[in-house]
């Protein structure tokens, strides 16, 4: 009887941690969400983290705001996500031109990374594109899972067409 008991209780307890998990991200190339962006009836808007394998506030912010249930659910449902290291050496097409990467300095970069980022060459840096695979904005810096949140429906949601970064998110007359 003990036993079972504990066996019901663990169970329980493992039920009520499930929600709390990481969630796994559907992250893809370029090439996959360019692909599905434009074959799809309802396509949705890209989402890009611009990355480098030696920063550390990118592996913070894989772990912390992307591994959020909350965060993870809303970008599955509103967008393709692509991670793109800045430093890739493989050449990119984006609307009929290829990028490719340029060595510089002790690392080099890539020049879809760098179009992308607008020449401010910071990481991490996300960037928004519409259903036309068009900029909408680049957001750098590291972000905690609220305040990405933010951003993220600003764009997901459409939110952009209609009002203001400013007066969305409360930034007005400061």
């Amino acid at each position: 009887m003990k036993n079972r008991f504990a066996l019901v209780w663990i169970a329980v307890l493992l039920l009520a941690a499930a929600p709390l998990k990481a969630q796994e991200l559907q992250w893809m190339s370029w090439e996959e969400a360019v692909a599905l962006a434009q074959s799809e009836q309802q396509p949705k808007k890209i989402f890009v983290d611009v990355y480098t394998d030696w920063c550390g506030w990118c592996k913070r912010m894989d772990k912390d705001t992307f591994q959020d249930p909350e965060v993870a659910a809303y970008m599955r449902e509103n967008f393709y996500m692509v991670k793109l290291d800045a430093e890739q050496q493989e050449p990119i097409l984006y609307k009929g031109q290829t990028f490719s990467f340029v060595p510089s300095g002790r690392r080099g970069y890539h020049e879809l990374a760098a179009a992308l980022l607008q020449g401010r060459m910071s990481y991490p840096t996300v960037v928004f594109l519409d259903e036309q695979l068009n900029m909408l904005s680049p957001v750098p810096g590291y972000q905690q899972p609220e305040a990405f949140m933010k951003v993220a429906r600003y764009f997901g949601d459409n939110i952009y067409k209609d009002q203001d970064w400013k007066s969305y998110s409360g930034q007005e007359g400061r």
